[in-house]
């Protein structure tokens, strides 16, 4: 298949993605580590940086959403990326101070998460304007090509990094990634204007509430939205299960446990470049009905995982599987939730639903969490696979996404 050139802007907005997703990559893991090894955080500690300090960025991103959607949304993204650039530098010079503590990383990790979904909410609106409606799906599915790759090959990097540096130069290595981020995107150019808000009062000139108006409005957008939370949600839950069940319970070394979730993200190369000639081929409603489905089968799979090599394939087969199937849904939903969204609730629509994730993967993870404790990890396991068997039938029915016209853009 001839490959879509979708414009020098389009190329700007993809390297500053690519920059940071793979910052991102090398960073990964790098707070929790850092508060056992420097901070010396208990695990109540470690557990709270990595469920509440994202839940309480969505928080502090639910009255970004309306201001983000009435600015121009270039110099935003440009802002959060400064915003996570000094936030994550802040790290390294209070460590080196001798400064640094468990509150300060609480706040960075907050701090990170709102700046990302603002930030993901102003890239949303920003590339329908970017590029055609047609190539909505290609530039949504290199998107999803460059973070998994970023996946597979940044954590790997970053370990070995922080065993040979130290344990805050992946730290660094984001800080600078940021950077860089907005400087590619101020290379874009161009001047947007600022949309005006629509209706009367201050609730029609930027409330939140419109994006999920909008979400549960629309009856493909809502079924999509409400198996994305549980699917998203199960699956983010099972990772601290397996950790505790792989390492802990099974004795499996930590370079088999990198590996098993570092190669199969392989797997969404493929996928995201499976994606649009897919839909060409079978349609997007058959895409959300079949790869949908097939995103949440593999996952009790997991609780049949066994020591040794044969426990190792196991895990890597169900990863692979999973991953595959969701890099090549992801970009279909995201590019069918931005044709089905009106250019003035872009932006709100893309944080609602971004706070409704955060949200069910932090509920979700600390229930999982909390039945782990009770019965054990892999009891916790089937109930999470058991419960994402029936996420299938929350997926829109019959050819009700194929028939649902776009949204007016105005």
């Amino acid at each position: 298949m001839v490959r879509r050139a979708l414009g020098r802007p389009f190329a700007w907005l993809w390297t500053a993605y690519a920059v940071s997703a793979y910052g991102s990559g090398l960073g990964f893991g790098a707070l929790p580590l850092i508060a056992v090894l420097v901070v010396r955080a208990s695990p109540a500690e470690v557990s709270a940086l990595s469920a509440v300090g994202p839940a309480v960025g969505a928080l502090i991103a639910v009255p970004l959403g309306p201001w983000v959607e009435f600015r121009r949304k270039r110099p935003v993204m440009i802002g959060m990326d400064l915003v996570r650039c000094a936030a994550m530098a802040s790290i390294p010079v209070a460590y080196a101070l001798g400064l640094l503590g468990f509150g300060q990383l609480l706040a960075v990790s907050a701090v990170v998460a709102a700046a990302k979904i603002a930030f993901n909410a102003a890239s949303g609106a920003f590339l329908k304007t970017l590029v055609r409606p047609d190539d909505l799906l290609v530039a949504n599915a290199r998107f999803e090509s460059t973070n998994w790759s970023s996946i597979a090959v940044g954590p790997p990097l970053g370990g070995a990094a922080i065993g040979l540096f130290g344990p805050v130069v992946t730290v660094v290595a984001d800080a600078v990634s940021y950077l860089l981020s907005a400087l590619c995107i101020t290379a874009i150019g161009g001047r947007q204007e600022a949309p005006r808000p629509t209706g009367d009062g201050p609730a029609r000139a930027g409330s939140l509430l419109d994006g999920w108006r909008h979400l549960f409005g629309h009856p493909v957008l809502r079924a999509l939205y409400l198996n994305q939370l549980l699917v998203g949600g199960l699956i983010m839950a099972t990772e601290p299960l397996l950790a505790v069940l792989l390492l802990g319970r099974l004795h499996f070394p930590p370079w088999q446990y990198g590996l098993a979730f570092a190669a199969p993200c392989l797997g969404g190369l493929v996928g995201s470049r499976l994606a649009r000639r897919v839909v060409a081929r079978y349609g997007r409603d058959r895409v959300f009905r079949t790869v949908g489905t097939l995103r949440a089968v593999w996952l009790i799979g997991l609780v049949f995982v066994r020591p040794g090599v044969a426990g190792l394939v196991l895990v890597m087969a169900v990863e692979l599987a999973i991953i595959v199937n969701m890099s090549l849904f992801t970009p279909v939903l995201a590019t069918y939730r931005l044709e089905h969204t009106p250019r003035h609730l872009v932006a709100r629509t893309l944080t609602a639903w971004s706070v409704g994730q955060q949200a069910s993967i932090a509920v979700l993870t600390a229930l999982a969490g909390l039945l782990a404790d009770v019965t054990g990890p892999r009891t916790a396991l089937t109930v999470a696979g058991l419960l994402i068997l029936a996420t299938p039938l929350l997926l829109p029915r019959g050819d009700a996404a194929a028939r649902r016209a776009p949204e007016p853009a105005a």
